[in-house]
């Protein structure tokens, strides 16, 4: 029976059980572990400890010497011991190749939404849009100004 079996089955056993029907998925899951029907792997346990560590990591910001809000930690997908893996480092003790490899894919993630953006935008104007074509511009060189620009005014 496979893992998603397993849990539909758990589903049935909470309706046979005479439990409140219709039901939340939340509701469902209190009854399955407070039954002993339903336990987290390990394996599981620590996959979604090392995502909410994760995103902790990527959403503490400390301030730099000229006032700058910035991001601490930063990932890099790296191999260590002939073994790939995600690597956080603080930027404030990190080594110059672990953030150049961490900046250079965080770019890469950045083109990667650029690219899909523009796939959406392409097939909603060639297929859906019943009005003039929007269009994007991918060059982010005067917003980036513009936004830094902002900064300046506001320390100032």
């Amino acid at each position: 029976m496979s893992y998603t079996e397993q849990l539909q089955h758990i589903v049935g056993e909470y309706r046979d059980d005479g439990q409140p029907w219709p039901a939340t998925s939340h509701e469902i899951a209190s009854w399955a572990i407070d039954q002993g029907r339903w336990a987290p792997q390990r394996g599981a346990l620590i996959d979604r400890c090392a995502e909410e560590l994760a995103r902790a990591m990527r959403e503490e910001y400390i301030t730099d010497p000229q006032g700058r809000r910035i991001r601490a930690k930063h990932a890099a997908k790296r191999e260590r011991d002939g073994r790939q893996g995600v690597f956080w480092e603080d930027m404030r003790t990190a080594s110059h190749e672990h953030m150049e490899v961490a900046f250079q894919q965080r770019r890469q993630q950045i083109v990667g939404d650029c690219r899909q953006l523009k796939a959406d935008l392409d097939s909603y104007n060639e297929n859906y849009n019943l009005g003039e074509s929007l269009q994007m511009v991918f060059d982010f060189t005067n917003d980036l100004a513009e936004i830094e620009a902002l900064s300046a005014l506001q320390l100032a």
